[in-house]
Formats: structure tokens, sequence, C-alpha cells
């Protein structure tokens, strides 16, 4: 996979629901169309993610788990 990120947002070592707000901020940051690569450590965040995305229509166009990390690519709506 090979998705080209407008910004990176480190959330390694963050637990529920730091990871989700800070993804929020993180968006509101970005033009329509950008994408957000958010990584982080806490198991959860795969289900997290995958609600706050369906609840405010910002699609993850890709995800990945590396080094015990996950890693989304969201796409703002």
């Amino acid at each position: 996979m090979d998705i080209k990120a407008d910004k990176v947002l480190d959330c390694k070592g963050l637990s529920c629901p730091l990871p989700v707000l800070k993804t929020k901020k993180a968006i509101e940051e970005l033009k329509s169309g950008q994408i957000l690569e958010m990584i982080a450590t806490d198991p959860g965040s795969k289900n997290d993610m995958e609600a706050w995305a369906n609840r405010t229509g910002n699609p993850i166009v890709g995800t990945k788990e590396e080094g015990g990390a996950y890693v989304f690519f969201i796409k703002k709506s």
C-alpha cells in the first residue's frame, strides 16, 4: 500500500479516547480530500477509528499494522 499522507499524526503510547480526539483535531486542519496518516499502538484504536470514521463521514482509505503499531489513512470529506 502506497498512500501519500498530507499530514502524519503520531498517537503511539496513547490510549482511548486520546487518539480519536487528536485525530479529530488534526483532520479539522486539513482541506477536503487530503489524507491524514494516524499511527497508534492502542489495540482498541481499530474499533474506535472505524466508529469515528463512520460517524463523521471521513473514510478510512487504508490501514496497516507494522511493528506493533496500527496505521490509519483517513481522507477528509
